[in-house]
C-alpha cells in the first residue's frame, strides 16, 4: 500500500461523495491505499467493494489523543507513503511518520490545520492561488480538479415516481439544504418560470424554510425535496436543465457533473462557477441572488433546443479534456510518484 487517506467527516456532502468516487478510481489504476475514515456504514462499504482497506477512527475533538495515534500505527502497518488529508478535521489527526503528508483542499480553509505538510492540492486554481497569497509556498502547491464521470448503464429516474407529469419541463438543483446553496433563489426563480417543475436533491438545515417558502411563493405543487441521494447521475440523466444558483462557491462539482451527463446548466457567478463557465459557450451565468435573471437564464433554455444542444455538447467536450477520470488520476498519479507513493 503506498497511500493512506484520511477522512474525519461524518456527513454526506459533495466533499464526501467525490471522496469515495477518487479512491475508486485510483483503485481501477491500479494505486495501492488504504482508508482511515470516521464511522460511516454506507462509505465503508463502498470502499471495501472496491477492494480498498477501511479503518474507523473517532477523529473526535482537541481533546481525542487516540486517533492520530491509531493512525500512525495503521500507516505503518499498510507501509504507507503519503497520508492524504481530506478537509481539516482529517489533517488535525494526520501523524508524522515515514510518509508525506498531503492536503486536500477543496475551500478556503484555515491553514494552520496543515503546518508541516509537504503540499497542498487545491481543486481549483483560484483555491490554489489562495493558498500561495497566504504565505504557503508556490512549490508546495498543486493543483488537480475533481472528475466528472457519468455511468452509460445510468437509467433516468421514473418521473411519475416523483409525482411528476412526463412532459412538463423539468430543473434540476442539487447541493446541501444550506444558505449558501441559495435553494431560495431557484424557488423564486421556479415562480417565474410557471410551466417547469424543481426537483431539489439535498438535505441540510434549511428544509422547514424552503418547504414555507415553497408554499408562501405558491410553487409547491411545483417543488420535490428529494432529501439526500445517492442515484444522482439518474438525476442528471432525466432533468431538462440544471439550476445551481449557490451564493458561496468554491469549486462548483454540480458544474462538472451536469457537462459529463450532457445536462444545460445555468448557474450564479460566485467563485467556482465563474471561473468554469464560459458565459453562452458552456453554460449560462447570472448575477448572484438574482431570481429574475436565473429564471431568464432557465427560459432562454427551454425556449432553444439548439442551445441547449450546443452548451451541453460544448460542456462535454470540456470533461473529456480536463476533467475526465483519466485526466484527473494521471495527476494525482503524479504527486504521488514525486513522493515516492507510486
Amino acid at each position: 500500500m503506498s497511500v493512506l487517506h484520511l477522512l474525519g467527516t461524518a456527513g454526506d456532502g459533495g466533499a464526501e461523495t467525490y471522496f469515495v468516487d477518487l479512491v475508486r478510481a485510483l483503485a481501477r489504476a491500479g494505486v495501492g491505499q488504504a482508508v482511515a475514515l470516521r464511522r460511516h456504514a454506507a462509505r465503508e462499504a463502498a470502499l471495501k467493494a472496491a477492494g480498498v482497506p477501511v479503518k474507523v477512527l473517532g477523529f473526535g475533538g482537541p481533546i481525542d489523543i487516540l486517533t492520530k495515534t491509531a493512525a500512525a500505527g495503521y500507516g505503518r502497518l499498510n507501509g504507507a507513503k503519503l497520508a492524504l488529508a481530506w478537509m481539516n478535521r482529517a489533517a488535525r489527526h494526520t501523524p508524522k511518520g515515514p510518509w508525506a503528508r498531503v492536503g486536500r483542499l477543496g475551500g478556503y480553509y484555515n491553514l494552520k490545520y496543515y503546518d508541516g505538510f509537504d503540499v497542498l492540492v487545491a481543486n481549483t486554481e483560484d483555491i490554489a492561488e489562495w493558498i500561495v497569497n497566504q504565505g504557503w509556498p508556490a512549490g508546495r502547491v498543486r493543483y488537480i480538479p475533481n472528475f466528472a464521470a457519468a455511468p452509460p448503464e445510468t437509467l433516468p429516474v421514473a418521473r411519475e415516481s416523483l409525482s411528476t407529469p412526463a412532459g412538463a419541463p423539468l430543473l434540476l438543483a442539487m447541493g446541501r439544504l444550506h444558505e449558501a446553496k441559495a435553494h431560495d433563489i431557484a424557488l423564486q426563480a421556479l415562480a417565474l418560470t410557471p410551466e417547469a417543475w424543481l426537483w431539489i436533491a439535498g438535505a441540510g438545515p434549511e428544509e422547514a424554510r424552503l418547504k414555507s417558502m415553497a408554499v408562501a411563493l405558491g410553487v409547491d405543487r411545483r417543488v420535490r425535496f428529494l432529501g439526500w441521494r445517492n442515484d444522482a447521475s439518474a438525476l442528471y440523466r432525466t432533468a431538462d436543465v440544471c439550476v445551481f444558483p449557490s451564493r458561496y462557491e468554491p469549486l462548483g462539482n454540480v458544474v462538472i457533473q451536469a457537462w459529463a451527463h450532457g445536462l444545460p446548466i445555468v448557474a450564479a457567478a460566485s467563485q467556482g462557477p465563474k471561473a468554469l463557465i464560459e458565459d453562452g459557450r458552456d453554460g449560462l451565468l447570472a448575477p448572484v441572488d438574482d431570481a429574475q435573471a436565473l429564471a431568464e437564464g432557465v427560459r432562454r433554455l427551454l425556449a432553444d433546443e439548439r442551445l441547449r444542444a450546443r452548451l451541453a455538447r460544448r460542456g462535454a467536450q470540456r470533461v473529456e479534456l480536463e476533467f475526465s477520470e483519466a485526466a484527473v488520476v494521471a495527476q494525482w498519479k503524479a504527486l504521488f510518484s514525486d513522493y515516492g507513493a507510486l
